[in-house]
Formats: structure tokens, sequence, C-alpha cells
């Protein structure tokens, strides 16, 4: 019962984290290597998003204890039901960051420093919800630091490409965690947590769509630029599909509907990994 427990508290029991960390480090690695990656750096990558991830939601849960025993979505959380204890907690948090470290270690030295620096934005973010309107904005780069560390893994200098990717998938990860935050937002309002969710208002939708349409044109700005081929303009008009179901699914605001409006953003993801691959 107990590595069950811990299995929650990684959220290896929700793997939707793990993809949508993961998608925007493979369509980096892909652009990088102007093709597939090599095994080796397919599979320290692929490790290490899974191990930062759970990383993160063990930091996440530390730092939010006191808080998900008021939210209705997550007062049954490992730690916070009392199934792991607050040293456990710890325990498990060193265990994952010391196999996260031997993983960083094999790449690149200028790769450990950009991972020292997504370390600390991991910590910093969970934080965030007490003083900072919109913590998403830190989540945005905590989640997008795969992108400059698969271009110098790669052997690439953090390039144009580099830059467009990182504002690409800043402004997804805005849009999909504003929507998460939409399902918590009664309970937040209640507590006194901030989120994008809170700051936007009635603007929510409004600004969740126009950051949709930017960051999918910028797709495009990217393709004309590299002559892809027919192929990345069906996977990437099927992945505008899955943005248009989220805004029907945000519409009416309800809390079911914005969490499942998140959970379809690996989706996206998939599908724009598929547009580059191909």
């Amino acid at each position: 019962m107990k590595w069950n427990a811990y299995w929650r508290l990684m959220r290896f029991d929700k793997p939707v984290g793990i993809l949508l960390l993961w998608f925007p480090t493979a369509w980096a690695l892909w652009l990088a290597n102007r093709g597939v990656p090599s095994i080796r750096l397919f599979t320290l990558f692929l490790l290490g998003t899974v191990l930062m991830r759970a990383a993160g939601c063990v930091i996440n849960d530390i730092a939010d204890r006191n808080i998900d025993k008021h939210v209705a979505r997550t007062k049954l959380r490992p730690l916070t039901a009392g199934e792991v204890s607050l040293p456990e907690a710890f325990l498990l948090l060193i265990g994952l960051l010391l196999a996260a470290l031997f993983i960083l270690l094999q790449l690149p030295r200028n790769c450990f420093y950009l991972g020292l620096i997504s370390l600390f934005i991991s910590f910093l973010y969970p934080f965030c919800k007490r003083f900072l309107d919109a913590p998403q904005l830190v989540l945005g780069l905590a989640f997008s630091m795969g992108i400059p560390m698969a271009y110098v893994a790669s052997g690439l200098a953090l390039s144009s490409e580099c830059f467009l990717l990182f504002v690409i998938n800043f402004s997804w990860i805005l849009v999909y965690d504003t929507m998460y935050a939409m399902a918590d937002k009664a309970d937040d309002l209640r507590i006194g947590v901030k989120s994008t969710a809170i700051f936007f208002a009635d603007y929510d939708r409004l600004i969740i769509g126009v950051l949709q349409g930017i960051f999918h044109s910028l797709w495009i700005y990217w393709a004309l630029i590299n002559h892809v081929n027919l192929w990345f303009y069906i996977f990437w008009f099927i992945a505008g599909t899955v943005l248009i179901y989220q805004q029907k699914l945000i519409r009416k605001r309800e809390p079911k509907d914005c969490f499942k409006a998140f959970i379809v953003s690996g989706y996206y993801g998939a599908w724009m990994w598929l547009a580059v691959a191909v």
C-alpha cells in the first residue's frame, strides 16, 4: 500500500503531466537533430523527463500540503491525506533528484547549468501561487527548459529556432495550465490561491483563444522558413482541431470540462511531434 502511495505522490497514475513535459522536449530533439536523435539522447532525455516531472510533483505536494486539503480535487493526495509522511516525501524527493543528477551528468557541461536553473524554477513554482497573480508564467519557464537543453546536448548553439520553439511552448503552457486552474477556480478564490484563471477573470476564454492562435500560427512561420513537406501541414491542421475542441469544452467554464480540456492538451503535443518528425 505504501508503494502505491509513493506512486501516486509522484503522479505516475496520471501520466499526462509526463507527456506535456516530454512532447516539447521531443520537438526540440527532432528539430535540433534534423531528424531522429540518437538512441542515447532519446533515452537520457526521456528518463530525465520522467524523473524531473516526478520530482516536481513531490516538491509541489510538499509545498502545498496545507493547501491541498482545502481543494476538492487534491484533498486525497497521499501527503495531504497522511498516507505518506513529510520525511518520507523528502527522502523520495532526494532519491529522484539524485537519479536525475546521474542522468544530467551524462550530458554536456552546459546542460548541467541549464539543469540547475530548471531545478531552481521547479522549487520556486509551488510558492508563486501565494504572491504572483500569474504563477503559470513560472511554470511556463520550468516546463520549457528541456528545449534549450536538447539543443545544447545536440551540439548546437541556442539559435533563433530554439527561441521560437521556447515561445511556442511557453504560450501553450499558459493555455493548458489556465484551463487546469479554471477547474479549481472556486476553491482557489475561497482559500486565496492565485492563478491566471483568476487573473484573467472574464477574459479567460478570449486570452486562451488569442494565445492558441499565436502559438499555432508560429508553427506555420517555422514551417515556411524550413520548407517542410505536406505531412507537416496535415498534422498541424489535426492539432488545430484539438485547440478548437478545447474552446468548446471551456465555453461554459464547467470545472469538469475545463479539466478535460487540460487533459486533451496531450493530443496537441503528440500531433505536433508527428508534424516535426515526418
